[in-house]
C-alpha cells in the first residue's frame, strides 16, 4: 500500500494563496488584499517577491481560467511553464493542478456569470396540442404550440 507524501512546505501557502486570488479575482470578496495574503501566508517575505510571486500566480491562474483548460491542457501548460526561463517549479506546478482540479467548476461558473448582463433562460417546456372537439368542424385537428419559458437574472425567476 502506498502512503501518500505530505505535501511541501511551500504547498500549502502557495494553496491558499491561489485560493486567496481566486476569492478576490472570481468570487468577488473585495476584502482580499496583498497585505492581508502576505500577512497572512508570506509574513517573511520581502514585499516585492511576494507581489512577484502574486503576480506571477495570478497571470497563470487567469490563463488556466480564461482558457477553461482540461487536465490534459492543464498538465501540457504547467509543464511549458516549469521550462520557461522565470517560470514556475514543479512543486508549485503540482499545487496549481490540484487547486484547479478543485476550483475549475466554481471559477467557471463565476466567469460566466460575472460575464452576463442580461435575463437568460433557465427553462424551456413546449408541447404541440390539437382539437378534438369544436364547435365547427374545421378547427378540430388545428395544431396549437405551447411554449413555456423561464427566464432569470441574478437568481430572479420569472414565467412567461
Amino acid at each position: 500500500m502506498a502512503t501518500e507524501q505530505p505535501p511541501p512546505e511551500g504547498a500549502k501557502p502557495l494553496s491558499a494563496l491561489l485560493n486567496g486570488i481566486a476569492q478576490a479575482a472570481y468570487y468577488g470578496q473585495a476584502g482580499i488584499t496583498e497585505e492581508l495574503l502576505r500577512g497572512q501566508l508570506y509574513p517573511e517575505a520581502p514585499p516585492h517577491e511576494f507581489r512577484a510571486l502574486l503576480a506571477k500566480m495570478t497571470g497563470v491562474l487567469k490563463s488556466i481560467a480564461s482558457a477553461d483548460m482540461d487536465l490534459n491542457q492543464l498538465e501540457a501548460f504547467l509543464t511549458a511553464q516549469t521550462k520557461k526561463q522565470g517560470g514556475i517549479t514543479a512543486d508549485q506546478a503540482a499545487a496549481i493542478a490540484k487547486f484547479w482540479k478543485n476550483h475549475r467548476t466554481k471559477i467557471r461558473e463565476s466567469l460566466i456569470n460575472q460575464s452576463r448582463w442580461d435575463n437568460t433562460m433557465k427553462n424551456m417546456n413546449w408541447r404541440v396540442d390539437l382539437k378534438s372537439q369544436s364547435r365547427h368542424i374545421d378547427q378540430i385537428n388545428t395544431p396549437v404550440a405551447i411554449v413555456e419559458m423561464e427566464l432569470g437574472k441574478n437568481g430572479q425567476r420569472w414565467r412567461i
